[in-house]
């Protein structure tokens, strides 16, 4: 069952539900009644996207449409702007779109989906092959529309002595889920995936991630940082997988998050499912307020309380951005982050 489905034959039994353990945090059958009318194909001029002015090739899913595959050639070096656009006619749609980083090659993937309609629907599917040696970070920055129902679900495989680093940035929509799946083969390969969710209003934010080590000498980070106000509610569901054989797996995952208000939510399911012996994984979960010391401090020092609120929360959620490899995406990510907190104080 997926949304993807659901849009392609107006079955609404086609979506998932609380039903299903790993969207019950996440429901779109209980939401979403009706779907809005097809997408229709859209050649308006698109404002610049959150990555503009950084060099690189840029490629555009405007309503579901655009390139199917996205092939760097073994050896070569890039950054690509991917952007999934849903213009102010957007109703309905789903994208598939697969991405392949040759032998040896380099990517930089500054990915973002852009929301100009009030309440349309989006899938992406993204299947992502990183080929030996090879090495991707990806930078996705979400800026759905608050009244939208906006899916990615991206499929990675990586391959011996592979790297993947990812970040996730979101200020969430009606409903929002970003879920990442890697096949992680050991093999001196490592796979770094990250997030930041600041969420306020009544919106939602889901980043999911899996990632099954099924061989020798494989390393995973994570850390995911959130901050939701309001009647805002954010999920985080991080699950690693050892398999049998899979020894000398170095696996650590982290998730943070700040509570700001009485009626904001937030729902953490962090894992560690654990087949041999020969391992060092960990995790941890906290789930708090404001350190009220630290605000009293700041305002004593003559901070106004709002302005105190969004310095301590930029230091909180920094960490993670600060973790971003690429120069002009890091600056990005700080510019999205100050904005937001702009907006929220």
């Amino acid at each position: 069952m997926s949304l993807a489905r659901a849009i392609e034959t107006g079955d609404l039994t086609q979506l998932p539900s609380r039903r299903d353990e790993d969207w019950r945090w996440t429901d779109l059958r209980g939401l979403i009644r009706a779907l809005p009318a097809p997408s229709p194909a859209d050649d308006a001029s698109l404002a610049p996207g959150p990555f503009a002015g950084i060099p690189g090739a840029e490629w555009r899913v405007v309503n579901g449409r655009g390139p199917a595959r996205l092939d760097i050639p073994a050896g070569e070096n890039r950054v690509v702007a991917l952007r999934f656009v849903a213009t102010p006619r957007a109703g309905a749609h789903a994208a598939r779109l697969a991405i392949a980083v040759g032998e040896g090659a380099s990517l930089t993937l500054l990915e973002s989906y852009e929301g100009g309609a009030p309440d349309y629907v989006a899938q992406a599917e993204i299947e992502i092959t990183v080929h030996p040696r090879a090495r991707l970070e990806r930078i996705v920055i979400a800026k759905d529309c608050a009244e939208a129902v906006s899916i990615s679900q991206a499929e990675v495989g990586l391959a011996a002595a592979s790297q993947f680093a990812q970040t996730v940035l979101t200020s969430g929509a009606k409903r929002q889920r970003i879920e990442t799946r890697v096949s992680h083969p050991g093999a001196g390969a490592s796979a770094r995936l990250d997030g930041l969710y600041l969420l306020a209003d009544k919106r939602h934010a889901d980043i999911t991630t899996v990632v099954t080590h099924t061989g020798i000498d494989g390393a995973t980070d994570q850390l995911v940082k959130g901050v939701v106000a309001d009647q805002a509610r954010g999920v985080f569901q991080g699950r690693i997988v050892v398999a049998p054989g899979a020894d000398k797996t170095e696996a650590r995952m982290g998730h943070h998050a700040l509570i700001l208000s009485d009626r904001a939510e937030i729902d953490a399911k962090p894992e560690l499912e654990i087949h041999a012996d020969d391992v060092v994984c960990a995790h941890g979960n906290t789930v708090g307020a404001l350190d009220e010391e630290a605000l009293f401090y700041a305002r004593q020092r003559g901070i106004p309380e709002p302005e105190a609120r969004a310095m301590l929360t930029e230091a909180f959620l920094a960490e993670v951005v600060d973790r971003i490899e690429h120069d002009g995406a890091r600056d990005v990510a700080r510019a999205w982050l100050a904005e937001r907190l702009g907006a929220s104080s």
